[in-house]
Parts: C-alpha cells; structure tokens; sequence
C-alpha cells in the first residue's frame, strides 16, 4: 500500500509543480476570486469551466485521423432497454461489431483485443468473464476508435471504447428507477449528481437479478440453473482547483454471482463410485465475479498547453465451483479455477500547441500485473489407451502465479502540412515483461484532407504491438495430468507470444445534406503471431493461444439521418478474418486439428462474414418511439472452423413517455420489446476453435421501467 501512497503523492506533486510552471501562459483565475479583500469567492460558472476542461483534456487525446463512432446519451436511451441495457448491447450498434456467447463483443475481425478508457483514462484489464463490469446508466457518450489509431493508442488496437461519464454539472438532481418483465427480471437503480463549491459529484448504483444470466445452451425459451444476481456501483468526483486545473477521482465495484446453465439429456462418460446415475439437468456449477478499480487525475489546460496525469489500481476475480459427481461423471474433470490479477499503473498525457501549424502532443503508461491462478482438478486415472482403470478421483492441484509489467512511451506531431490538409505523424515504443519480455518500436501516420466542405478523406499505417492477457498455464502444469482423463492429446506448450503486425484504412465521410450523412472505410491487416482466445476446460474463462501469421480485412457502410424529431441509421460490415498454423498453447487442441491448421488458412472463430445493425426513432412531445434490428451472417463452427452458423435477425421496439411534474421533477414509463418476433438463433453450436458449449440467443422478452426523475 505504500507504494500506491506514493504514486498518488506523485501525482498531486507534479500537479502543482505544473501549475505553477504554466501559471504564467494561463488565463486569469476567474474560478474563486475574492474582491475588494474579502474571501468570500464568487460563485462559479460551473458548466462553462467544466465543460471547457472537458474540451481541452480531449484536444489531448483525439482521435486524429482514426474511424470514430459517436453515440450520445439520447442515442443510447433509443435503443432496447436504454440505461437498463448492457453496455455490450449500446455497442452492438457500431459498425462491424459482432456479438458472441458470454457477452463478448468482436470488432473488425478481432478476437475482443479493444482497451476501455473512462474520462480519457486506460481502463487495466480484469479476468474474462460473463459479467458486464460496465454500467450503462453512467455513461454520458462514448465514442468508438478504430482503424489505423494515433501513436497514443497502444496495447489492444482493435478499437477504443472511449467512455465519458456523467458529471454533476449536467446530471444535476437525481432518479430512482425500477425496472423489470421477462425472464424473472427486476432491476433498482438509482443516481444522484451536483455541485457543492468547487466540488462536482456524481454517483450511481444498481441491483439486478434474472433467470438468464447466460446465454441458454438449448433452444428452449427458457433456460435450466441460469439465474444470476449482479450488484454494482460507481462513483466520479471533480475538485476544480481553479478555471484551468482540476483533480479527478473515479470508484467502481462490481460483484455477480452466475449458475452455468445445464444441458439435459446428456449421456454419461464415466463411471463414479457412489454415484450408480446422475441426471444432467440437476448439475449444479456456479461463477462468481468481483471487479474493482480507482483512478484519480490531474488535469491542467492553458491556450498552448495541456496535462493530463493519472494513476489507477484495478482488482479482478473469478471463481469456478464445479459440480465434483456431475462433472466427473459426463466430463471425467471437475475443475474448481479461481483467477485474480491486481493491475497499478500511471499514465501521462501532454499537448503543446508550439507552432501555429504543429501540435506536438508525448505521454507514457506504466503498469504492473500480478496474477494469480489456483486450480484443484478431480480426475480419473486411465490406462494408455485412455480407458479408465478406476472410478474414485485422483485430486491434483496447480497454483500458479506470475508478476509482469508494461512500459509504453509515445511522441507524436499533429501538423496541418497545407490548407485542409492535416498530417498526424509519430511513433510508440513498448515493451511487455510477463512470461515472455517483448518489445517493439511503432511508427503511427494518418492524413486527413478536406477538399470541400463537408468531405472528410482520411488515409494511414499503423505498427501495432499486441501483448497477451498475463493469465495464462505454464508448460510445467501438464506433467501433471499424465495418465489421467485431463491428459491432453498433444503435450507441446509453446509459450504465447505478442502480437505484432501492419494495419492499413482509408476511409471517407460525406455530408450529402445537412440532414444525411454516409461513410465508407476499409482496412487491411497482416500479423505475425496473431492472438487469438478459447475456452478450454470446464471453467468459462478464456485462454490467449498464437496462429502464426493472421490476416483481416474488409469495408465498413455507415449512414445517419436526422430531420427534426425523426432520425436514421444503418451500418453494414463486411470482413474476412484468417489464421494459420498454431503456435503455442498446443496442448489445448487435437494433433489431427494442429495438423490442418498447419497447412490452411482457417477463418477465426469469431469472424462473421456480415454484420448490420439500423434502427429509427421518432419523438413527439413527450413521447419518443424506437425500433431497431441487428444482423448477423453467423460465426464459424465445426473442425478446424471449417463451417458456418446460420444467419440471423432479431428486431427490437420500444416507447418512452415523459410525464412533467411538479418543478423539475420528471416521471418517464417505459416499455422494450426485445427479439420481437421471438426468433431461435444460435450463437454457438458447441464446435470450432476454443468454443466449449452451445449458446442460443435470448428469446422474446417484454420489459417495463418507471424512473422518477427529481
């Protein structure tokens, strides 16, 4: 603890250090004068100050030339369920976002690989799990990167999810909100935000429970042993140090507990003593997840200049308790997994407007991981043709831990080369020190033309370098399973590697009229070592594996229309994502698998030929109507990923009505009809690369919401 002491002393000494420095360049405080003498201050202009640092610290970090999604607060509250909705599901809208089982999401291609940032601040990593760590109701916009990113981006490239909260400048007041309907679903939340002085607060808080907190593994409507109850909080603090600085704090946690949902009517595999039968709609296993994490910034911004200074320490924990008979008798393994890893970290981020036409803009990130992953196995001993010799387990614990760090430097120039003609050029150096130390210089160039009013061009290269999740299994723990029903066929464990590779996009967005827009991108990316992520074993935890070389490329179709209370949307995506020869983590995959691999290109699990999402809302006085559709070609299945799933639609429609009551108080009632026409889709068959069970979209759900507003 002393240790993160002295980051965050660092941070308010370096703070006041820069204060200082630039006092000079800076406006006049006109924050908290005293006039005539006394100390009585003036009351601030509070949304004015506030919302010109928020400007400022994004003039730190654009997006400069990167394909950039937006959506705001009104767009997320026209989509199903609103502020009640996932997080994952407001994403879902962006182009080329794919939807997978156990709530992840896949941009361009990529296996997750996408970093968060909250307030413009890195976002550490937690354990992969089911839960959504990520509250919907605080979030203000978010803004989703892509493409060939700025030389401030680094680690996980496939796209940013930039995340800007609610403050209490603009959320000023409160709300209490219950929401509930199928599924056995019922949800309180409730937020509060204001000024008090120089301080602006804002916090929320909510409970949820239903009976499919997974995706179900059968096509049935409802799903056997899938309730979930998820608890979460999250709290953002702003101290305004006077019209030009501010300090900045951010708390959140998070705990769901998850039944894994069963699949009846499974033939047993293995004989155990005691246990004559066993029925496999009565297994009992069960998740349990925890995540939390605290930021606190400094901000300073004069005309010239701009600082942005964090630190941040984020816990992450997930426990698997198996069903020891059930699973030993139709798996022949009954794993009990938890996995935790503790992230610290300081990140800078500088502008420094020195020349008319030059904007210089560097930074730097630390973080240190320590990872932790406890394993006890229950296993049957097997003779050498896998037969099994005895019907009592075998218990064989594998604890494993692991310390790493990550370095990441960038410097980069924004410099408008000639009248609409902007060049953003620079570079990034990295290295990661985990199981392997890896390291790689990055070169990052983007251009950006405007030609004509309302016509942006935007062309670049970017070297990305992709570093592994920390958590992963040592060769050492295979020995172990020898001559047991958890011995892997092939017995080679390569260690995972980084990910390093070129990504090229061009791209263009059209104004056709001041009510229509269109944009078309294209990119195209080639690696060496391409990451990709399965789940391997009973608990549904993910693990990192090489291919070793990977390609992804494909074209983005976007277009929105707004006129008065009526607007539009529609985004089509087309992509192609391969992978060849696996080389590490052999040990998860079959010897006649590794073998194809070796001489095809196979698609990646995750890659889905086409994806589109479109959706129109109208709003009338107090009554706003939505309905929107998501479509998906499917993704792969079958050995090797050698097939496809079927494709689908679902559709979604919805009406909020606002109801004015006394002063500024609000009520709004609101209905979502989710999967209106209640169509059976498949996410996964059980089949394909790294994919461990099957998982059926949800069905037909009618949901109710009352929030008083005050």
């Amino acid at each position: 603890m002393n240790s993160r002491f002295s980051v965050f002393f660092l941070v308010l000494t370096v703070g006041s250090a820069y204060t200082k420095i630039f006092a000079a360049d800076a406006p006049p405080d006109t924050a908290f004068p005293s006039p005539q003498g006394n100390d009585a201050p003036i009351k601030l202009e509070r949304f004015v100050v506030t919302g010109e640092l928020d400007r400022a610290r994004e003039a730190i970090v654009p997006s400069l030339g990167a394909s950039q999604f937006q959506i705001s607060r009104d767009q997320i509250l026209a989509e199903a369920g609103g502020g009640n909705a996932s997080f994952n599901n407001v994403l879902l809208r962006a182009p080329g976002m794919a939807q997978d089982s156990f709530g992840q999401l896949h941009l361009r291609g990529e296996h997750a690989n996408m970093q968060y940032r909250i307030n413009d601040i890195l976002l550490p990593e937690g354990v992969s799990g089911f839960g959504q760590e990520l509250d919907t109701r605080f979030v203000d916009t978010v803004a989703v990167l892509t493409g060939s990113l700025p030389a401030q981006y680094g680690y996980r490239t496939a796209g940013v999810i930039d995340i800007h909260t609610k403050n209490g400048a603009n959320t000023e007041g409160g709300s209490v909100t219950l929401y509930g309907g199928s599924f056995n679903t019922a949800r309180s939340a409730f937020e509060l935000g204001g000024t008090k002085g120089r301080l602006d607060y804002y916090v929320t808080g909510s409970y949820f429970e239903n009976d499919l907190g997974i995706e179900n593994p059968t096509d049935q409507r409802t799903a056997i042993h899938d309730h979930t109850q998820q608890l979460k909080g999250f709290g953002y603090f702003s101290y305004l140090i006077d019209s030009t600085s501010r300090l900045a704090l951010i708390v959140s946690g998070s705990g769901a507990k998850f039944q894994i949902p069963n699949n009846p009517d499974q033939d047993p595999a293995f004989a155990l003593a005691g246990v004559p039968s066993f029925d496999s709609a009565n297994l009992d296993e069960n998740q349990r997840e925890n995540n939390g994490y605290a930021t606190i910034s400094y901000q300073k911004s004069t005309t010239d200049a701009g600082l942005q200074l964090s630190v941040f320490t984020r816990t992450s924990d997930i426990k698997f308790t198996p069903d020891s008979a059930g699973d030993l008798i139709f798996n022949g393994v009954a794993s009990a997994v938890q996995r935790n890893i503790l992230s610290d970290g300081i990140e800078s981020d500088g502008r420094w407007a020195v020349f008319a036409d030059h904007t210089f803009r560097g930074g730097f990130i630390f973080t240190t991981d320590r990872a932790k992953v406890n394993t006890t196995d229950r296993v049957f001993a097997v003779d050498a043709d896998g037969n099994q010799t005895l019907s009592t387990p075998l218990a064989i614990v594998d604890n494993q831990s692991k310390r790493g760090s990550q370095y990441g430097l960038y410097l980069q120039d924004e410099w408008t080369a000639v009248d609409k003609l902007t060049v953003n050029y620079g570079f990034r150096a990295d290295v990661s020190d985990g199981y392997v130390r890896e390291g790689q210089l990055s070169p990052r160039i983007n251009f950006v033309y405007t030609p004509v009013e309302g016509t942006n061009l935007h062309a670049g290269y970017a070297r990305y370098f992709t570093p592994p999740p920390l958590e992963l299994v040592s060769s050492e723990a295979i020995a172990k399973f020898a001559n047991t029903t958890n011995a892997p066929e092939v017995t080679t464990s390569s260690p995972v590697r980084s990910e390093r590779s070129h990504y090229f996009a061009l791209g263009v967005t059209q104004n056709v009229t001041k009510a229509w827009s269109v944009g078309l991108d294209g990119y195209y990316k080639t690696a060496k070592n391409q990451l990709d992520e399965g789940q391997f074993g009973q608990a549904l935890v993910f693990s990192p594996f090489n291919y070793r070389t990977g390609k992804i490329y494909g074209l983005e179709l976007s277009t929105n229309f707004t006129a008065g209370a009526f607007t539009a949307y529609a985004n089509l995506a087309i992509s192609k994502a391969t992978g060849r020869e696996i080389v590490s983590g052999e040990f998860q995959f079959g010897q006649d698998e590794l073998d194809y691999i070796a001489t095809h290109d196979v698609g990646l699990d995750h890659d889905q030929r086409y994806t589109s999402s479109v959706g129109v809302t109208y709003k009338w006085k107090g009554t706003l109507v939505y309905a929107d559709a998501l479509f998906g070609s499917g993704l792969r299945r079958g050995f090797a990923n050698t097939e496809t799933l079927p494709s689908y639609t679902t559709a979604n429609l919805g009406v909020d009505q606002k109801i004015t009551l006394t002063g500024k108080q609000e009520l709004h009632l609101r209905v979502d009809v989710v999967n209106l026409f209640d169509k059976v889709y498949e996410l996964r068959d059980g089949s394909g690369i790294g994919v461990g069970a099957p998982q059926f979209g949800a069905r037909r759900g009618v949901y109710g919401s009352a929030t008083w507003a005050f």
